[in-house]
């Protein structure tokens, strides 16, 4: 198994939609874009069937460093996390148990 990169997509996207790959290339890349931003100003993307891009935030907490045994303070955040609609599940179990 091994992981699809953004040129892989604009291939098979252009392949499928006939348009070019430049021209499928700014779509994804506007795509990518508007997510971010949106992720950025707190809002979040539901894609209906696929999932959704919202942001959590994260606690202050105390850590410990596995290796050194050291503690350590992880500051509080923000962080963008994806939740996958139950039809992308069922799609990602069926092709694996198909192999």
């Amino acid at each position: 198994m091994s992981n699809v990169t953004k040129r892989n997509l604009v291939e098979k996207v252009a392949i499928r939609t006939g348009l070019t790959q430049v021209d499928t290339k700014i779509v994804l890349d506007r795509f990518l874009e508007a997510l971010s931003d949106s992720l950025a100003r707190g809002n979040g993307i539901e894609i209906r069937g696929f999932g959704r891009f919202k942001i959590r935030e994260k606690k202050p907490r105390t850590a410990r460093n596995p290796r050194t045994n050291e503690v350590i303070e992880v500051k509080a955040g923000i962080k963008p996390i994806f939740e996958p609609a139950s039809q992308l599940k069922k799609r990602v179990n069926q092709a694996g148990k198909k192999g």
